[in-house]
Formats: structure tokens, C-alpha cells, sequence
């Protein structure tokens, strides 16, 4: 992976949700980064790619505005959580905004793909209560052809997290014709089934609502004649994860 020259203290987000309820428990502080080195065909976040572009800030700038929403994120069992883009691209940045956030409290989580060098990962996982996993595909050759990354630095990263008794949520996309195959699903479910920090698995069903955002940017969106994913494909994923002791949700 190749990462970005930044400072601790300044860094480069794309967006920032103030009241999320999808990103971890509660409500949540949500703040998306910017540069990703994965390419997943179903991205609703494209204008993340470009660690170059979005917008600067510092710490202290998060930090302040994150206040002004703890009354919410305390009363819901809350807190921030950094997603992106890839937030583990700028790794001193982030590290930086988990450690002010303990210090005062907050609870932090982080949305990633795994797709980092676990020396990098490391020092920021000691300031990261919740780690949401995206784990795109169980054959390495789905999750080649939907992220056009390898599969293996994700496995290791949640290997990892099992070791150091880290919890962990598990994010597995549901795409029609593409990660619905049974036997990936049921290869993903026997891994997790070693893992013993996983808190909880969620089965996201395939949509396009961020579709416009490829033919703003220019980008051919390969999966157009993708149906969502039905509720009954939904209920088979379940059943298979059933199988190996794990509630989907």
C-alpha cells in the first residue's frame, strides 16, 4: 500500500455525517476520508478514490466540531467513527483523532477494508474500540475481480483483530451474479466462525443508489444490469451463515 506524505495533525476527508446510525452503535459521528486503493465495483463513495482531492483539516478543527454532538452520541451509546475512502491510507491522521477522542470519552470505530500492512494498522488500533470489517468476498478471485486488490492483507488484518481480542463487526456485500455464489459465502462463514472477536456479521443487500455519482465522474459503472439483492438471496446468505453458529443480520 501506498501512503501519502501528512502530517499527525492534518489530513484530507471527503464528507462528514454528523448523526449516522448505519457506521456502529448508536449515533454516530461519521467522518469520511479521502483515497482508497481498492476499486470495488459496487462503490458509492468513487469521488473518494483521489488522495489528492477532497478537503484539509486539522485535528483540533474534527475535534471541536465533534463536541458540539456528544450530548447525542453519549444518550444513544454512540461516538465517531472514521470510514472512507480508506482511512487507513492516512494512518498518523486518524490515529490521531481516535487517541483525542478516548481521551475524552468518545467511542471510536473504524470502517475498513483490512487492506493495509499490519505494522501500519497496529498503532492505531490501540486508540479503536469497534472495528467494522469489510470483507468483500471469500474466493480470491471475486474479491480480485470486485476490488482489483488482493484478498490476503484482509485476512491477515482479521486474523489480527482476533488475536488481540479486538471487536469486530463483519460487512459482507450481497451482489447478485457477482459474491453470491454459495460456496464463497459459505468459505466466508467458516472463517469467521474462527475468529473468536466478532460481535456481529452484516449481510449489506446490493444497491446502485450510488450509481450517478460514476456517470458524474466518468466512470463505467460495470454493474448497471445488476439487480439489487432479493429479499429471499438475503435469506439464503443467512441460512448458510446460519449453519456455522452465526446470526446475519
Amino acid at each position: 500500500m501506498i501512503l501519502t506524505p501528512q502530517s499527525t495533525n492534518k489530513g484530507r476527508i471527503h464528507s462528514i455525517e454528523t448523526c449516522g446510525t448505519v457506521d456502529g452503535p448508536g449515533i454516530r459521528y461519521v467522518i469520511f476520508t479521502q483515497g482508497c486503493p481498492l476499486r470495488c465495483l459496487y462503490c458509492h463513495n468513487p469521488d473518494c478514490r483521489q488522495p489528492h482531492e477532497g478537503k484539509e483539516v486539522t485535528v483540533e478543527e474534527l475535534i471541536a466540531d465533534i463536541q458540539k454532538y456528544r450530548s447525542y452520541m453519549k444518550s444513544s451509546g454512540g461516538g465517531v467513527t472514521v470510514s472512507g475512502g480508506e482511512p487507513l491510507m492516512q494512518p498518523e491522521f486518524v490515529g490521531e483523532i481516535f487517541r483525542r477522542c478516548q481521551e475524552l470519552g468518545i467511542h471510536t470505530a473504524l470502517d475498513t477494508s483490512g487492506y493495509v500492512q499490519l505494522e501500519v494498522a497496529k498503532p492505531i488500533l490501540k486508540y479503536v474500540d469497534l472495528v467494522l470489517l469489510d470483507i468483500k468476498s471469500f474466493d480470491p478471485k471475486i474479491y480480485h475481480r470486485v476490488t482489483s486488490v488482493s484478498l490476503e492483507p484482509t485476512l491477515n488484518f482479521a486474523c489480527y483483530l482476533s488475536q488481540i481480542a479486538k471487536p469486530t463487526w463483519i460487512r459482507f456485500v450481497l451482489v447478485p451474479d457477482l459474491t453470491d455464489p454459495p460456496q464463497n459465502i459459505k468459505g466466508l462463514a467458516q472463517f469467521i466462525s474462527s475468529l473468536s472477536n466478532v460481535e456481529r456479521v452484516e449481510i449489506l443487500p446490493f444497491h446502485k443508489m450510488g450509481e450517478y455519482k460514476w456517470e458524474q465522474l466518468g466512470y463505467q459503472y460495470e454493474l448497471k444490469d445488476t439487480p439489487a439483492a432479493s429479499p429471499e438471496l438475503v435469506v439464503q446468505a443467512k441460512e448458510i451463515f446460519a449453519r456455522y453458529g452465526i446470526k446475519a443480520d
